[in-house]
């Protein structure tokens, strides 16, 4: 892989969404990192691609800034501030929360979307990579990869991750990201970051209880505990995320995930063509699509596979961090599919899974499949995940054993409840990602306000 520790890849424009497909497995936490699957290969990018780390420009004086940078004043407040991101999870992986939100925001905000993949033995000095993904020109994506030698060395990390962005801010993202607010998902991130950007504000979304995931380094929870108590406004994933966190931050807020019901809605659509590699499965089809990792009930997937070898059970997404899977003539694994592919996908589902197991890494979740799910128009059958029962028991048919869990889905395979079918089209249509951007914008913004009026009464 290209050694960038004096230079930059400048990938805009050359770095299609399918380049990183090229797949090995990596990481995207420090030291004991959550996996995700997207990894460049060596030869992704030319030599002609490749252009030499230029002079660093000067960063614009603060006073230069506040006259000139993000005019757009609401109240005093600049209302189309940059922000700078820094999330556990590829923005080219699977497309969840960050994105959904992020891509909404940088129609009025520049992003730039930190993200680390996991150490390569052919490095001998960290490297970072930019460039804008297809269709978001105001997001700028800094990859960052350490040498796997190095990796271990967590002081070492923490300063070489701050040392590339504040070095990219000052060369080819001079002058575009200045009066910023720094958004975390990552909270592995903040010995490199938190305080130290210059940022106007500070913003936390817990999207998950990263600390209960297998592989999870110890640091976490105390890093968070820094983060929760520095951050001037905190969004969490879920309700019960929601009563474990805001008595670690006052202004806390529950925002559970949206759905883009005209993509997803496509699954009811006469001209959406199924894939020919799951219309081949016999019907009916029991279909499940996401990330595959701990959070899955192996066993559940077995039982329901065995109750009726005329069932097709079709797993669509990404596998992580397991290693042996159950194996039945009608359990199909179809691995990653893109975002795009998913309702196509849903098309082919006579019933929608949510076979979570009940353990610590799902203790907290609260799945952004169950609305997209609802704007398929499908039954659902879901474990009995708490946020589940909580937030969508009215339309989610919850199996709290295998056996009923198997007993429903047969009921929803013979008699589809169409009561809990509209009521589930009718959440959808309610719970748009864009209503919930704009919520989120809101609290920024009240937050910018309150550090304003407490700066001028210093």
């Amino acid at each position: 892989m290209e050694q960038c520790y004096s230079g930059w890849i400048n990938a805009r424009e050359q770095f299609p969404k399918h380049e990183c497909d090229c797949i090995k497995k990596i990481y995207s936490m420090s030291y004991a990192p959550i996996g995700s699957e997207l990894i460049i290969t060596k030869n992704s990018l030319s030599n002609e691609q490749r252009t030499p780390f230029s002079k660093p420009v000067s960063k614009p004086s603060r006073r230069s800034v506040s006259k000139n940078k993000n005019p757009d004043r609401r109240n005093g407040i600049h209302s189309n501030y940059p922000i700078i991101v820094h999330c556990h999870l590829c923005w080219d992986w699977v497309w969840q929360r960050p994105q959904q939100f992020l891509s909404r925001l940088s129609a009025r905000h520049k992003i730039l979307f930190v993200e680390t993949i996991g150490p390569d033995p052919q490095l001998s000095s960290p490297a970072a990579r930019f460039w804008n993904p297809s269709g978001f020109p105001n997001v700028t994506i800094l990859r960052l990869q350490f040498p796997c030698w190095r990796w271990p060395d967590g002081a070492f990390v923490d300063g070489e991750r701050r040392r590339l962005v504040k070095e990219f801010l000052s060369g080819p993202g001079a002058a575009q990201f200045e009066n910023a607010v720094q958004w975390f998902y990552d909270p592995m991130t903040i010995p490199a970051f938190l305080g130290q950007m210059d940022e106007i504000a500070t913003v936390y979304d817990c999207m998950d209880e990263l600390s209960k995931f297998s592989e999870a380094p110890p640091q976490i929870k105390m890093r968070e505990r820094r983060l929760l108590a520095d951050a001037d406004v905190v969004f969490t994933g879920g309700r019960k995320l929601w009563e474990s966190k805001k008595s670690l931050n006052s202004n806390c807020h529950f925002y559970g995930c949206g759905v883009d019901i005209d993509h997803f809605g496509k699954a009811r659509a006469p001209e959406t063509k199924i894939p020919d590699d799951i219309a081949l499965l016999k019907k009916p089809v029991l279909g499940y699509f996401g990330v595959i990792d701990e959070r899955m009930d192996y066993e559940l997937l077995t039982a329901l596979a065995k109750a009726n070898p005329n069932w097709s059970i079709a797993m669509v997404g990404p596998t992580l961090k397991v290693h042996h899977f159950p194996h039945l003539p009608n359990l199909h694994w179809f691995g990653k599919r893109d975002y795009a592919d998913l309702p196509a996908y849903c098309k082919a589902f006579d019933v929608c899974l949510m076979p979570f197991a009940l353990n610590e890494a799902t203790e907290f979740i609260n799945p952004t499949k169950a609305l997209e799910y609802m704007a398929t128009g499908r039954p659902i059958i879901s474990s009995a995940v708490a946020d589940v029962v909580t937030n969508f028991g009215s339309v989610v048919k919850i199996g709290r054993s295998h056996e009923e869990f198997i007993s429903l889905c047969r009921d929803a395979i013979e008699r589809p409840d169409a009561t809990a079918i509209a009521a589930g089209l009718k959440k959808a249509a309610d719970n748009s990602w864009d209503s919930i951007v704009a919520q989120l914008e809101n609290h920024v913004a009240a937050a910018l306000r309150q550090k304003q009026v407490a700066a001028a009464l210093a």
